[in-house]
């Protein structure tokens, strides 16, 4: 027996993805809007997850101390590996507040959920430029995002154009963008599930 679910023109997803075309074709798209408070979820899990990840740094220092000398040594023994350990956790970070921010402009979206991440993105690199903006007009003291460990931000001082400021700002901008990518997919996938569900009982399965 085949299975109801399967793709044919009378089964049960076939159904639901003509009435999901259909409501695609008069609703879908970027969404700016529910882009926009996917961005706010990004920059706001940013700031908790960089707390809390520096609240244990911290924690950790404080359990490994040592002599002053001893710890001058050791910090400039492990400066490299330090570097590379603090390079991960900062994508990380980034990676899961932006997949949740995708996750909630796919979801207030419903559909297009790789469109509605790459607008979460675009909201943070906008921002980030009118602030840059702000800041080389007003002072440096307006650019607000630079401040937040991770936050995608263009720097105003040239502070960038060194190796490790470009591979800073390239996880900044990439890493981003993948996650939100990811996170609106998901975020679009729960509502086919609603959408069959919807199908599924009108077929009276």
């Amino acid at each position: 027996m085949a299975n109801e679910n399967t793709a044919g023109a009378s089964t049960p997803k076939s159904r639901r993805n003509d009435v999901v075309a259909a409501e695609k074709e008069q609703f879908g798209g970027m969404k700016f809007g529910s882009a926009f408070f996917g961005w706010l979820t990004a920059i706001g899990l940013t700031v908790i997850l960089s707390a809390l990840a520096t609240a244990i740094g911290a924690g950790v220092g404080a359990a490994n101390t040592a002599g002053v000398d001893d710890a001058a040594n050791k910090a400039t023994e492990n400066a490299q590996t330090i570097s590379i350990v603090s390079a991960i956790v900062l994508a990380i970070i980034l990676f899961v507040a932006y997949y949740c921010g995708g996750y909630v402009a796919g979801r207030m979206a419903r559909f297009d959920g790789v469109k509605q991440g790459v607008a979460v993105w675009l909201w943070g690199i906008i921002i980030a430029i009118v602030l840059a903006i702000v800041a080389a007009v007003a002072g440096n003291q307006f650019n607000v995002l630079s401040t937040i460990q991770g936050a995608p931000s263009i720097p105003v001082d040239g502070s960038a154009l060194t190796a490790g400021g470009l591979i800073g700002l390239a996880i900044a901008i990439l890493i981003p963008l993948i996650g939100a990518i990811l996170g609106g997919k998901a975020g679009m996938r729960f509502h086919r599930k609603v959408d069959q569900v919807g199908i599924n009982h009108q077929a009276g399965l």
